[in-house]
């Protein structure tokens, strides 16, 4: 099991950026296929981005292709997602996972094992 936290949410205008960051503990992080997921108010829980464990291989929805990027960092056992171009309609809780196991389908919520408790991410028009 590992311990995750994010950070670096807040509120931004449309077009801004904004870099989330998920800090991990607890467990070892190279083991971990790393996730971000989003929930907007009366939504589901959706898949933004995943980054597999040696951080070459990245995955993305559709809407966020071209303007987020996933990345890792294994020194500082942290997880992060850059947010360009931002629109109203990112706006929603932010959520960090891990998921300990060589494959998976990054794109399905309960493949994780592990969440942290979000980080709020409000964008103006």
């Amino acid at each position: 099991q590992v311990r995750l936290v994010e950070s670096g949410g807040g509120l931004v205008q449309a077009g801004g950026s904004l870099r989330l960051s998920c800090a991990a503990s607890g467990g070892t992080f190279s083991r971990y296929t790393m996730g971000w997921f989003r929930q907007a108010p009366g939504k589901e829980r959706d898949f933004v981005a995943a980054i597999n464990r040696s951080g070459r291989i990245t995955y993305y929805t559709g809407t966020v292709e071209g303007r987020f990027t996933i990345s890792r960092d294994s020194a500082e056992n942290t997880v992060y997602l850059q947010m360009n171009s931002l629109k109203p309609d990112d706006t929603a809780v932010y959520y960090c996972a891990a998921a300990d196991r060589p494959s998976l389908q990054y794109d399905r919520r309960w493949e994780y094992d592990d969440w942290g408790q979000g980080t709020q991410v409000t964008v103006s028009s």
